[in-house]
C-alpha cells in the first residue's frame, strides 16, 4: 500500500491540540517512534521539534522523500543547527549517549525529562483516537470469533497460537506489539494453558508462562491442550497503530468449579468497575474494589496469578498496550474522560490454567464504555 508523503498525516487541528495537551514548558526535541507517531500519524527517522508557541520542525534522516512545512533534512544530530538553554528530551527511552549527543548538538545547559508530560498527555485519548480504538476492538473480536474453528485436538499451545497469529494477520493485525520500557517485550500475544499459567515471568504482565526459550521466558511453552484444562488467550489487537487489549478463556472439556467460578467473578469484577469508573474515579479504589470481590468469593488465593500475584488489575492502552494510567494499590491518578485502559481480573487455578476476561474501555461521563464485544462467557474448545 502507498502512502502519502507528507510528514505529517494528522490534520492541523488534530495536531494542535495533542501538542498543546503535552503542556510542554521548554523546547523539545522527540525521536521514540510511539511518540512521533501520536505527534505526527507516522514513523521517520529523525527528530520532531517543539517550541511552546512555534509550529513544529522536522528533522529527517529518512526517508528523505518526505514533504510538508518545517523539514530539513539531515545527516545527524549535529545538523540541526538550533540552540537551546534548556531542552526537553524523552529521557525514558533515550539512551546516556543519546541524551549526551543532543545536549552537545543544541548547546543545551540544562536537559529535562518530557517522556512523563508525553505519556500523561497520551493517556487522554481525543475522539479521533477513540474511534480508531473502536475500530480495532471490533476487529479484535472478529478474529477471536475464528478461534474455536482452528483449535483440532491433540493441539499444543504454540501449534494454536501460531493459527490465531496467522488469522490475525490476514485480517489486517499490523503484528507489532508496542510495549512502553526498555525491559517488556512480547511477540504477538500469549496463549497460556495447564500448568503453565503457573509459571512467574520477568516481564511485569498480568499472566506469565515460560515461553519457548530462556531469551524470551513469556507465553506459550509447546505443552500440550489436554482435556479438563484452561486455554487463556491474550492476542494482538493493532490494525491501525492503536491496539485494543482483550482476553478471552477457552475451555478444553470440563473444568473445575473453582475455575468456573473464578471465570464468573472476573466478568463480575469487570462489570462492577466498568460502572464504578467515572472520571474523578481513583485508580487505587478501583484495584482495591477487584480485589476486595475476589476475597468474598474466596478466590483471593489465585487473583492476578498464584505462584507470583500482579500487583494491578489494569492499566492504559493505546499506541503502547501499557499506557498510563494503571489500577494499583498505589496509583496517585484518577480517571478522565478520554481515559483507554483494559482491565483485567484474572485468576489462576493450579492445574488447570488461566481464566478470566480483559477488555479495553473508553472512560466516558456516565462510565467505562466497552469496545471490546466479542462474547465473555467460556467457550468450549471440544
Amino acid at each position: 500500500m502507498n502512502y502519502p508523503l507528507d510528514i505529517c498525516l494528522l490534520s492541523p487541528d488534530e495536531q494542535r491540540r495533542r501538542i498543546s495537551g503535552l503542556q510542554l514548558e521548554v523546547p523539545a526535541l522527540i525521536s521514540d517512534n510511539a511518540n512521533l507517531f501520536y505527534l505526527t500519524g507516522r514513523v521517520f527517522c529523525g527528530y520532531l521539534y517543539l517550541e511552546p508557541g512555534r509550529e513544529p520542525r522536522y528533522f529527517v534522516k529518512r526517508p528523505s522523500e518526505l514533504r510538508g512545512e518545517g523539514i530539513s533534512l539531515i545527516r545527524k544530530p549535529e545538523e540541526i543547527g538550533l540552540s537551546c538553554p534548556r531542552l526537553g528530551l524523552e529521557l525514558d527511552s533515550l539512551s546516556y549517549s543519546q541524551a549526551m549527543r543532543l545536549q552537545a548538538a543544541l548547546g543545551a545547559d540544562e536537559i529535562i525529562n518530557v517522556s512523563p508530560k508525553i505519556m500523561l498527555g497520551r493517556a487522554i485519548k481525543t475522539p479521533l483516537e477513540q474511534k480508531l480504538l473502536r475500530e480495532d476492538g471490533v476487529r479484535h473480536a472478529a478474529v477471536y470469533s475464528r478461534i474455536p474453528g482452528l483449535f483440532r485436538e491433540g493441539m499444543t499451545d504454540i501449534e494454536l497460537q501460531a493459527e490465531i497469529e496467522r488469522i490475525d494477520r490476514l485480517e489486517g493485525c499490523l503484528g507489532q506489539f508496542r510495549v512502553n520500557g526498555p525491559d517488556m517485550e512480547i511477540h504477538m500475544g500469549n496463549v497460556i494453558t495447564g500448568r503453565n499459567a503457573d509459571t512467574p515471568s520477568p516481564y511485569d504482565f498480568a499472566m506469565g508462562g515460560a515461553g519457548l526459550s530462556p531469551s524470551l521466558p513469556v507465553g506459550a511453552s509447546g505443552e500440550e491442550i489436554k482435556p479438563g484444562q484452561a486455554v487463556m488467550i491474550d492476542m494482538n489487537g493493532n490494525f491501525n497503530g492503536y491496539m485494543t487489549d482483550m482476553t478471552r478463556t477457552f475451555a478444553c472439556g470440563k473444568l473445575p468449579e473453582k475455575a468456573l467460578r473464578a471465570h464468573q467473578c472476573s466478568i463480575d469484577i469487570c462489570h462492577t468497575l466498568a460502572s464504578l469508573g467515572k472520571p474523578g474515579a481513583e485508580c487505587k479504589a478501583l484495584y482495591e474494589k477487584a480485589k476486595e470481590m475476589a476475597r468474598e468469593a474466596g478466590l483471593e488465593d489465585c487473583f492476578m496469578g498464584h505462584k507470583y500475584h500482579a500487583g494491578f488489575v489494569g492499566h492504559g492502552v493505546g499506541i503502547q498496550i501499557n499506557e498510563l494510567p494503571v489500577l494499583a494499590p498505589r496509583s496517585k491518578m484518577a480517571l478522565t474522560e478520554g481515559n483507554v485502559i483494559a482491565i483485567e481480573p484474572k485468576f489462576v487455578i493450579e492445574g488447570v490454567g488461566a481464566v478470566g476476561i480483559e477488555n479495553t474501555y473508553i472512560c466516558r461521563a456516565d462510565g467505562l464504555e466497552c469496545i471490546t464485544p466479542a462474547p465473555e462467557a467460556l467457550t468450549q474448545l471440544l
